[in-house]
């Protein structure tokens, strides 16, 4: 019964502290609320059946993580030097990216990982020939931008969720 009201326990809790974090005051109007997000979001996520992610090396995880964490942290610093000094030669650009990368959970961490550092941002993926577009805000050198995505984020990605 429970398991059919909440599929997923530990999304309805997030969501639930992320209600209550996010509201101004504590009161029972806001913690009904925050129940019903986490019952509907919950099963709402149900209802698009996701399959479960299969991870072949968690060594592989902590490395990816700590190379996002850093990744991050530098390119904040870099978008705010470059914003704060004004750089005048700066230039933005698109770079097209052929994956080999085609597991749907690997590319939404990917996904998310571009979207999460400043100054990148992921904006088309054709999945029939695995061209991904994204826009980098400060473009100096498109190769060294392609050999950084593929061999620090898309090899990994591979190991770990591609057998």
């Amino acid at each position: 019964m429970i398991a059919r009201l909440l599929p997923y326990p530990a999304l309805a809790a997030a969501l639930f502290a992320m209600w209550l974090l996010l509201a101004q005051s504590i009161s029972p109007g806001q913690l009904l609320l925050g129940a019903a997000v986490a019952v509907f979001g919950t099963r709402i996520t149900a209802s698009l059946n996701p399959r479960p992610a299969r991870v072949y090396s968690w060594r592989k995880v902590v490395h990816l993580a700590y190379l996002v964490s850093l990744d991050i942290l530098r390119s904040n610093v870099a978008v705010a030097w470059i914003v704060l000094t004004r750089k005048a030669k700066r230039r933005s650009g698109f770079i097209r990216l052929d994956l080999e990368l085609r597991d749907e959970v690997g590319l939404a961490v990917l996904a998310l990982i571009i979207t999460a550092t400043p100054g990148t941002a992921w904006v088309q993926f054709d999945r029939t020939t695995g061209a991904l577009l994204i826009h980098v805000f400060d473009l100096v050198d498109e190769e060294e931008w392609i050999m950084l995505l593929r061999t620090r984020y898309e090899a990994l990605l591979m190991e770990i969720f591609e057998p």
